[in-house]
């Protein structure tokens, strides 16, 4: 029984002497004020900043301070002027003209699907130019020389004018007729007077025969097939 007396005894103390230690601690967290954390900052030693003249030093080492020397010449370099270069007065110097395009006659002559722009010109050697080339070069046949060459023999002025012309569409014989339509027309423009003579010869009438178109149902514009009895 005295056995049992004593550990009871014990227990009740060390209780009774937890407690006390636990008030302690709550008094002295009450007292004590809350710790601060200073952050450490790293130390970083400024660069020095010499005259304009001297060059920057860093205190990291040599190398650094070598490319910023380096660095402030190629800015000085640039801020440096330029000596200004003097501007030599402007001599009073001629235009130069551009000569003035010859004078000219110009019509449209019309064959079929042919189509002939025509000039005729008084200045220049007096030669006759079919798209590009001298007109007894593009036409081969004389017949067709002949009808290009019409309209300036029945007026005599063949070695008057250099007459160029430009022909598309239709077939050879129908642009040696349109060029000749073109030229008669551009006479007519260069003196009125040349009219009636090209009238009666038939150069400034625009003939209007042309090939007729095929049918349906037929071979040609009008050629039926063969009628077979049985």
């Amino acid at each position: 029984m005295i056995k049992k007396a004593d550990t009871k005894e014990k227990k009740a103390k060390t209780v009774a002497k937890k407690a006390v230690k636990e008030k302690e601690l709550k008094k002295e967290s009450a007292v004590k004020k809350p710790v601060v954390e200073v952050s450490v900052k790293e130390v970083i030693k400024p660069v020095k900043a010499v005259d304009d003249n001297s060059s920057f030093v860093s205190a990291t080492g040599g190398k650094t301070a070598e490319v910023q020397e380096k660095r402030v010449e190629a800015k000085k370099k640039t801020i440096e002027k330029k000596p200004e270069e003097k501007k030599e007065p402007v001599s009073d110097k001629t235009l130069e003209i551009a000569p003035k395009p010859d004078r000219y006659w110009e019509a449209v002559g019309r064959r079929k699907t042919a189509i002939a722009r025509v000039r005729l010109f008084t200045k220049g050697d007096k030669v006759l130019v079919v798209n590009g080339k001298p007109y007894d070069v593009y036409f081969q046949d004389l017949a067709h020389r002949a009808v290009v060459e019409d309209a300036l023999k029945k007026m005599k002025s063949l070695e008057r004018f250099r007459m160029s012309a430009k022909v598309q569409g239709g077939g050879i014989h129908a642009q040696a007729e349109a060029i000749r339509h073109g030229i008669s027309r551009a006479l007519t423009k260069f003196n009125p007077d040349f009219k009636k003579r090209l009238r009666r010869a038939g150069y400034l009438t625009r003939d209007p025969r042309m090939k007729e178109r095929k049918k349906f149902g037929l071979k040609k514009a009008r050629r039926a097939p063969q009628w077979a009895k049985r």
